[in-house]
């Protein structure tokens, strides 16, 4: 079995599959990870990230999440971090916290009458 390219941010192909509700990352051409997602109006929910071992370490998943972070900042869409390495990845990075979905209420306070 042949070990896979040698991965480096610099050489970590990212894209969105928008059809499968995923950005892939690629190195050499082969896919090294992916980062699923839900995507409504002005919202992107990322739930779930996954490396391919032979990956790991060798900022794949990093790619994976500043990439499509970027993008939504293009977009002007909040993030939703329901996965862990998201919400991991995005407390270690705080220029990205600005992203970060919160609900807020429209009602103001005071009660119903």
């Amino acid at each position: 079995m042949s070990e896979p390219p040698t991965a480096d941010p610099q050489t970590v192909d990212v894209r969105d599959d928008a059809e499968a509700n995923r950005y892939e990352a690629r190195v050499g051409g082969q896919l090294a990870g992916t980062a699923q997602y839900i995507r409504t109006p002005g919202l992107i929910a990322f739930v779930h990230t996954e490396v391919d071992p032979a990956y790991e370490g060798h900022g794949v998943g990093g790619a994976l999440v500043r990439h499509s972070l970027d993008e939504a900042r293009e977009q002007g869409a909040a993030v939703l971090a329901v996965c862990p390495f998201y919400a991991g990845w995005i407390s270690r990075h705080p220029a990205y916290r600005d992203l970060l979905y919160s609900e807020q209420s429209r009602a103001a306070d005071g009660g119903t009458r």
